[in-house]
């Protein structure tokens, strides 16, 4: 595999924007050293998003996401967008991980009501062998979840802001 990003393919995921009654959505606090991810401090939180495994379909994908990364399994579908793309920031580090395996992310993201309580979220313990991502979690106004992401991500977080408005009412 080449060095040069633009050579590197789109890692295939998804992500979930798991919107509350209250019209807030789920956010996590990605651990403190979990990786170059985490540019500036302040900038932990995301929704949840993970790989789509090979033949896996995209809304099997977020079920089992979103429950290996939040333990949720009380969610229904609200909707869907299109597929879009974002780069990884530079990176030099490891060659096994996905930001030296891949040039970026090419996404779906669904909207999802959860339909659980609180008390089943729980971001801390590992499920199906994948390490825990999230130290922390809390609903938040969909429209403020783009400026507590890392900057490379910021521009599709706007994006879901928009397509997705109509399920934060």
């Amino acid at each position: 595999m080449t060095d040069e990003p633009s050579c590197k393919p789109y890692r295939p995921n998804v992500g979930i924007a798991l919107f509350n009654t209250s019209g807030l959505v789920l956010i996590g606090r990605r651990f403190r050293d979990d990786g170059p991810e985490i540019i500036l401090p302040g900038l932990e939180w995301q929704m949840p998003q993970g790989g789509i495994d090979a033949d896996e379909n995209p809304r099997d994908a977020v079920m089992r996401e979103l429950w290996e990364e939040t333990g949720v399994r009380n969610a229904e579908y609200l909707g869907e967008t299109g597929w879009t793309t974002y780069e990884f920031p530079p990176y030099d580090g490891p060659a096994t991980h996905r930001l030296a395996q891949f040039r970026g992310q090419r996404q779906k993201w669904f909207a999802l009501r959860f339909t659980g309580r609180d008390e089943e979220i729980d971001p801390l313990t590992p499920r199906n062998g994948q390490p825990a991502e999230f130290d922390s979690w809390r609903w938040e106004r969909l429209d403020r979840v783009a400026d507590l992401v890392v900057p490379f991500r910021r521009e599709v977080y706007q994006m879901i802001a928009r397509e997705f408005t109509g399920f934060a009412r």
